[in-house]
């Protein structure tokens, strides 16, 4: 298997799978969720009306422990980057919290 197919049905299926479920059901943000896949997709002469994930993948080898943890404070950060939270352990569906010691949404296997 080549992982640049894995990741190319990976995005596939999970876009038309999410595309459905914000257009099928109860979604308070179904307009400006359409709207942002609608602009996404304008920007690529691939896709004909919506995109959620980019085109580009740039598999990044994890190699030490350093690394990960470089990684995962990266994903932590992205909701304070966007401004949806001041700090990463506010973010409900980030295992920031349990890094944090905080109660958590998600289980996480540490290392």
């Amino acid at each position: 298997f080549k992982m640049s197919g894995i990741l190319r049905d990976f995005k596939k299926h999970t876009s038309k799978s999410i595309l459905q479920k914000i257009q099928n059901e109860p979604e308070s943000r179904r307009d400006w969720l359409l709207q942002i896949m609608r602009e996404a997709a304008i920007k690529n002469s691939k896709v004909q009306a919506y995109q959620l994930w980019r085109n580009d993948n740039h598999p990044i080898v994890l190699y030490s422990t350093e690394v990960i943890h470089q990684k995962i404070n990266y994903i932590h950060n992205n909701p304070v980057v966007a401004g949806i939270v001041e700090n990463s352990e506010d973010y409900l569906y980030s295992s920031a919290r349990n890094y944090a010691g905080l109660e958590s949404l998600l289980e996480i296997d540490s290392f």
